[in-house]
């Protein structure tokens, strides 16, 4: 595994210490799990961010800690919305033969024959839960609107079959519609209720 981000246990866990880790590029964490009694550490925040381009919101990274390596997946983290910098992040030692789960975005793609045709393209499903083997985890998957005219509806019974993970939703949840156009009167009221 070429992905490899180190960890340095945090010694310090006062304001001052805090400070310090993010004026040096990096950010506390928490690592958890399979192997490890928690821990508290900090990582470089800029080869944090190369790995995670590299391997994706659901990849493996190898977690090197004390010389020792363990299999982590980014479980969750914080992220400061003005700086766009890391404040906190958790990671949690897994087992590559253990099944996880966890949200998988949903990429759509090709535009549905209803669009072209002056429907309305609708997603209510941006990503879904999955259960898999962490090392099968897919980043996202893809999914084909093309074929879609007005009136038409893409569920989760429609795909489910294209994938050997598991999606932890019901068959008749609505991933993709299009929807038909507005007529000019709908349209109008529509406007004014916004106006309003």
């Amino acid at each position: 595994m070429s992905a490899v981000l180190e960890a340095k246990k945090r010694a310090s866990f006062q304001r001052s210490g805090l400070t310090q880790i993010r004026e040096a590029g990096n950010f506390p964490a928490i690592v958890y799990g399979k192997g490890v009694d928690s821990e508290s550490v900090y990582v470089n925040e800029g080869e944090f961010f190369k790995i995670m381009k590299e391997v994706g919101r659901n990849g493996v990274i190898a977690l090197k800690m004390d010389g020792q390596k363990y299999n982590v997946i980014l479980q969750d983290y914080h992220q400061d919305p003005l700086k766009n910098g890391i404040v906190h992040a958790d990671f949690l030692a897994v087992d590559l033969s253990s099944n996880i789960t966890a949200n998988v975005r949903i990429d759509i793609e090709g535009e549905a024959i209803g669009v072209k045709e002056g429907g309305v393209l609708q997603q209510p499903l941006f990503e879904l839960s999955a259960t898999a083997k962490v090392s099968q985890f897919p980043e996202y998957i893809t999914v084909d609107a093309s074929q879609l005219g007005i009136g038409d509806t893409l569920t989760i019974g429609d795909i489910r079959s294209q994938y050997d993970f598991e999606i932890n939703h019901e068959d008749d949840e609505t991933i993709v519609s299009v929807l038909a156009p507005r007529s000019g009167e709908e349209a109008e009221m529509a406007d004014e209720q916004a106006e309003e």
